[in-house]
């Protein structure tokens, strides 16, 4: 930019609105061929024919408006969501493994892949000496996994 640029000042009757800022006015009620005249684009009889008509935004006419509709959402979806497989103490009596997984017990069926991560929970007793892998035990849990001589691993 030059001095003179920069010196140069804006004069009102040079101000013009931005490209595409204005629009020409509707021009309704001239005649048939015109395409809006007669009603003047309103329409036939009602509310919005008239003179002086403001509507509430998403009136619909009197039926029940859209918005009112839809249900309303409450919270969001988590999108890290772990989903956890809760197993208990009895259930891991009765496997043969020293070793017990989460992968293990998918392999064995009775978890299905979308669980990610295994919790344990003391319902019941167990007698065998047990390796668990979890991601958490309940207190009792991990207390009757280590009484009976087992190891209940926070993985």
């Amino acid at each position: 930019m030059t001095t003179e640029e920069k010196n140069k000042s804006i004069k009102v009757d040079e101000l013009k609105p931005a490209e595409g800022a204005v629009r020409r006015p509707k021009r309704v009620g001239r005649g048939i061929s015109s395409g809006m005249g007669k009603t003047c684009d309103r329409g036939h009889r009602g509310e919005g024919q008239r003179a002086g008509i403001s509507r509430k935004p998403g009136f619909e006419g009197g039926q029940m408006p859209a918005y009112r509709k839809v249900p309303k959402l409450k919270g969001f979806p988590l999108v890290n969501q772990i989903v956890y497989a809760e197993v208990n103490v009895s259930q891991l009596d009765k496997m043969e493994e020293d070793v017990v997984d989460i992968e293990l017990l998918k392999e064995k069926g009775l978890f299905s892949r979308k669980y990610q991560e295994l919790r344990v929970l003391g319902n019941g007793e167990i007698s065998k000496k047990i390796t668990v892998k979890a991601r958490h035990f309940s207190r009792s849990a991990k207390e009757k996994i280590e009484a009976a001589g087992g190891k209940a691993e926070q993985a």
